[in-house]
Parts: structure tokens; sequence; C-alpha cells
């Protein structure tokens, strides 16, 4: 048996194939390389499918895949439909090579999901994106919420803007947490959690607008664009009465009205680093677990000006 496993020569095609079919009846998984086309199989799990940023970063990952000879296998969580716990076993099940997890459940503080530990049991191949959960022992790769959030706001400061809010997703959501941190490291003091949709930045911005903000700062471009839709709401105009800066940079941001100043995740590069990581982990190289921090980019566009007070 050993001979098959670490490939070696001198055994039948007849013999590893009879060995090979005895791992499989007995439950064993055959090791990576011995998987056949089905070990070059990718899950891909995501979140959500409404925030152009995930069918984005999945287009940029499943094309570097393609490149190094794999298949992604897409999985999108839906409510009341298949959980990420289903996935994971299923995945599991085809033999697949290795898993991506793009804003999984892994982001909730304090809560410990066995389907991670699962795949820790297994040895699998994993690489977790905007993780900022340093109790997973995975390859992370994120983008620096922390540097977002001091872009956004040095931003509307440098404008004039004085009264400053920040939008971001449930107080358990570590990216989040990271970012409201930043938030207070620099003085901000106007914050709202909310759902991370487009209702959610409404209603989370109808909010702050009672509190006289001129600024607000989003977690995403979805919550962004529900700031702008409750602004007008109210009668108010983007950027003259109160400016919005979007994170993520997502498709279609150019076609707003006013297009959207936001903080621009870098998914070309961290997705070429997911997929580096993850094949030297399924070619039996050792990778660090640690957290790769990749630089966002401040892209200004027209929803930010300088407020009314300071502009007269």
């Amino acid at each position: 048996m050993s001979r098959v496993l670490n490939g070696k020569a001198g055994v039948s095609d007849a013999t590893r194939e009879a060995v090979l079919t005895a791992l499989d009846v007995l439950g064993y998984e055959r090791p990576t390389q011995l998987r056949g086309e089905r070990g070059r199989l990718v899950g891909l799990v995501l979140p959500e499918l409404q925030n152009p940023i995930f069918p984005a970063f999945a287009e940029v990952v499943g094309g570097s895949l393609a490149q190094q000879g794999f298949t992604p296998v897409l999985c999108t969580r839906t409510v009341g439909g298949i959980s990420e716990a289903d996935y994971v076993d299923l995945l599991l099940q085809q033999q697949v090579s290795g898993v991506v997890f793009a804003g999984g459940l892994y982001t909730q503080a304090g809560v410990v999901h066995e389907h991670y530990l699962r795949l820790i049991d297994r040895r699998l191949p994993t690489v977790l994106v905007n993780a900022a959960a340093d109790h997973w022992e995975f390859p992370r790769v994120s983008c620096d919420d922390s540097i977002a959030v001091e872009q956004a706001v040095g931003h509307l400061r440098s404008l004039g803007h004085e009264r400053v809010g920040l939008v971001v997703g449930p107080p358990d959501h570590m990216p989040s947490v990271r970012k409201l941190e930043a938030f207070r490291a620099s003085g901000g003091e106007l914050v709202e959690h909310t759902m991370h949709s487009l209702e959610g930045g409404h209603a989370a911005a109808a909010k702050l607008l009672a509190r006289d903000v001129t600024g607000i700062v989003c977690g995403s471009d979805p919550l962004a664009l529900g700031v702008v839709r409750a602004a007008r709401r109210q009668g108010l105009r983007v950027p003259q009465d109160v400016s919005v800066v979007g994170y993520d940079d997502s498709a279609l941001m150019t076609c707003v009205d006013p297009p959207l100043t936001t903080i621009r995740q870098p998914i070309e590069a961290m997705g070429r680093a997911v997929v580096e990581l993850l094949v030297n982990q399924i070619d039996g190289t050792a990778v660090a677990t640690g957290e790769l921090l990749f630089e966002p980019e401040l892209v200004v566009r027209a929803s930010t000006a300088r407020p009314r007070a300071a502009a007269g």
C-alpha cells in the first residue's frame, strides 16, 4: 500500500487501482496526488452574489485556478438554503483538493464553527479571505481595514468635514470591528451598525443624518448606495449636503449617480495570493498560517466634496 500511496514504481496498474478502490470502500481519503479528476476541484465558498465584489473575486480566483489546472466549484450561501457547513460536507465528499472561503462564518467573533475544525482534521488545503480571525490556523489574505478607514476619514477631514459618521456591519462581524477600531482611533464617535445591504445602509444613514453628519464612511459599496438613497429621500444632495465614501470599488461604481468615491480592495493581487497559498499547500509546501495584509487604495470620484460651511 505504501508504494501506491507514495507513487513508487514497480506496482501494476491493476494492483494500484485495487488499493485505491479499497481505500474508497473503507472511507479513507485518497491522497491529493491520487484523487484523479475529482482532485482537480477547488471549492470556492461565498456568502452571497448580490454584492458585486464577491462575483468579481470569484472571477479572479477562478481564472487563476484554471491557469493552474484546477476547476473551481462555486458554493453560495442562501437564506434557508444550503449552509456553509453543508457545503463543506459536500466538498469533502467530492474529494476536492482545497477550499477558499471569502466572507465566511469565520468573521463572527467568539464563535467556533465545527466545519472549520473538520477541515483542520482532514488537513485539507484551505485559505480564508478577509478573515480578521487570529484564532483560525489557516493562511489568510485580507485587505487592511484599518488603513481603509484611515484613508476614508482622512479624505473627508481634508475636505473640511468635522462630523463624520461610520456605517458598518453587525457588532460581531470582525472586519467591521477592525473598521470601528480604526474609526475610534481617528477620533470618530458617530457609528451605526447594520445589515450588509442597501436597505441596511439606508436605515443606518437615516439615524446618522439626524445627528447632523456631513460625511459618512461605509463598510461596503452597497451600504454606501443605501446611504445615498436615504439622503435623497430626505431632500439632501450628494455631495453638496452630505459626502459618502464606500468600500470595495465593486463593479459599476463609476456608473451610479453620483459616481462613488470608495476604497478599492486590490482583488487581483489578493486573488493571486490566495491561489498561490492554496496550490502550495496542495503541492505539499508548508505555508505560514498568518495573515497577508494588502493595502487598499482611495478612489476619489463625485460623491465627496467640501461641506457647505467649509465651502462658504
